[in-house]
């Protein structure tokens, strides 16, 4: 079956089943490998992309349900929260295997796009759908503390 799907600002056809996750439609027919693949259950957020703005899992998103929606995907998330939580990610070393790191970041942009002062608690339950294998999380919520702070200018 085929599908227009706005990914990244641009149009693209793709020919996949319905019920195929966008994740495999973004990697495999997209060729766009930032976004990985974790649990296949929505449990880690390794595969988070944002849909009209919002952070979604893509592993349990299928094609048929995106429609007219526009994805964004790390590879092209250019808003100044963006650069405010690529900055801190950089600055605190938040990194260590990195797997998990792109859908962190999605997720963090997504919180602070919602809540631009967040304290401790907003952050650990916003983030909380997301697995760090590292146990990187002091390092994360520090970085989107650091974020918030590089958004006040």
């Amino acid at each position: 079956m085929s599908f227009s799907i706005n990914v990244n600002g641009e149009n693209k056809e793709v020919d996949v089943d319905a019920d195929t996750p966008l994740l495999w439609v973004i990697r495999d027919e997209l060729n766009l490998v930032g976004t990985k693949f974790g649990c296949g259950v929505a449990a880690c957020g390794s595969c988070t992309v944002h849909i009209d703005g919002q952070p979604r899992r893509s592993c349990i998103t299928p094609i048929s349900s995106v429609g007219d929606s526009t994805v964004t995907t790390i590879e092209a998330i250019d808003t100044d929260v963006a650069k405010a939580v690529q900055t801190a990610w950089r600055e605190l070393d938040v990194v260590q295997c990195g797997y998990c790191q792109s859908g962190q970041i999605m997720s963090a942009i997504g919180l602070l796009s919602e809540n631009a002062k967040p304290a401790d608690a907003d952050i650990d339950s916003y983030m909380q759908g997301n697995a760090c294998r590292c146990a990187t999380y002091h390092r994360i919520r520090a970085a989107i503390h650091r974020a918030s702070t590089i958004l006040e200018g």
